[in-house]
């Protein structure tokens, strides 16, 4: 867990994130049957490395590509650089949304995109196939980040998984008892938590009430939580519509989550492990589960632009971020899984993929990884629409009021 001087250090360009993701993707583990039902443009992979080009511009979440200016101890930039001769400039971004838009600029050569994020860029050719065999390091990737709707079209891998989570269901364990088992102690309008809920703000929260859906009203027929029909869609928004009253305040910087916790404005959240620890590490009874209906979560994707005038030292640094060592300190600097089972050996922390279930298939298997809504139902349907994520963009903004 990233101690009290780094989550400081970072708290003013995390607010508004949607870290994971930074952190972070949708989808339970296992792939959407018939596909994404959308054909990418047709691009061609790297077919070999060449000469490092000696420049590599980076688009990342905050936390994801450290050159120890924010913390001198916290570099793992520099000995890339060091390595390749690649000189690496980071721009880091606040929100998937942000990053989409910033990759359209074509001004970046790689990019650290999340679920909600990936599928848009793959949809418009802002980024293009990568060939793993270039990347040794992807071979002792968790076999179950591999190939998945987020991060893979059609058989067809578009990026190196990062790093993964799940966001959890927190909970004050002085104010709420029994312990949790199920989201309903933040979505039963009768729970006696309503007032004391903060909830995730951004759109794609609208999963998590499709998820609760799932197992509460299934005869909505809803089989993964972002393929929504018009029928499904209306359900998730009047259930977080019902559930606005009941919240105190909806976060998008998990330092902010995390002080409402520690001082009782909240009893009951929405909320990644890094939030937790820390919470607990300043002294207040705060817990996380895993819910019975399971939850949604992320998993990172580094990807190539199709702009890039870069591609070996962008291959390169593919390469790099998913090594035991550069992955064993992403992951505890920011806070989540590493990709990388190697990366467990090097923590400082000997316990952290513990702590993150790193490689715990069975864990992993019950988290839907946010995914990017598209028109066409990833859940394989083909005889109706799904809505997408503008129309989810749009219901977010109705339902917060």
């Amino acid at each position: 867990m990233r101690n009290r001087k780094k989550m400081s250090l970072l708290a003013g360009v995390l607010a508004a994130t949607t870290a994971v993701a930074a952190c972070g993707t949708a989808g339970s583990s296992n792939p959407a049957p018939g596909g994404h039902g959308f054909k990418p443009p047709a691009l061609p992979a790297l077919d070999a490395l060449g000469q490092p080009e000696g420049e590599l511009n980076v688009l990342a979440w905050p936390g994801y590509a450290e050159d120890g200016s924010n913390d001198p101890a916290v570099d793992w930039v520099t000995p890339f650089e060091q390595e390749t001769g690649c000189q690496v400039n980071v721009k880091p971004f606040g929100t998937s949304d942000e990053a989409v838009n910033l990759m359209k600029t074509g001004q970046y050569d790689v990019i650290s995109a999340s679920g909600d994020a990936s599928l848009r860029l793959v949809a418009a050719g802002d980024v293009e196939p990568v060939n793993t065999a270039l990347v040794p390091n992807y071979n002792d990737v968790f076999p179950f980040l591999k190939d998945k709707p987020w991060n893979s079209v059609d058989g067809t891998s578009y990026g190196v998984p990062h790093g993964w989570g799940a966001n959890l269901l927190a909970y004050r364990t002085d104010k709420v008892q029994p312990a949790p088992d199920s989201w309903s102690v933040m979505f039963d309008p009768n729970s006696p938590q309503k007032g004391k809920v903060i909830a995730y703000d951004s759109p794609i929260y609208i999963a998590d009430a499709a998820l609760y859906l799932m197992k509460h009203r299934p005869e909505l027929g809803i089989t993964n939580p972002y393929a929504l029909d018009d029928k499904q869609f209306q359900a998730a928004v009047d259930l977080l519509k019902q559930q606005r009253p009941m919240v105190s305040e909806y976060w998008s910087d998990y330092l902010k989550e995390s002080q409402a916790l520690k001082n009782g404005d909240a009893h009951v959240g929405t909320a990644w492990q890094v939030t937790v620890n820390l919470t607990q590490s300043e002294g207040a009874p705060v817990a996380a589960t895993l819910p019975t209906e399971g939850a949604t979560g992320w998993s990172d994707t580094w990807m190539v632009s199709a702009k890039s005038k870069h591609k070996t030292c962008a291959y390169k640094w593919l390469n790099h971020i998913v090594s035991p060592q550069a992955n064993a300190k992403v992951a505890e600097y920011f806070g989540e899984s590493p990709a990388n089972p190697k990366a467990c050996e090097l923590t400082e922390d000997r316990n952290h993929c513990t702590t993150y279930h790193a490689g715990d298939a069975g864990y992993a298997s019950q988290i839907w990884y946010w995914t990017t809504p598209i028109e066409q139902c990833l859940d394989g349907r083909t005889d109706v629409k799904c809505k997408d994520y503008g129309e989810w963009t749009r219901a977010w903004t109705e339902i917060k009021g």
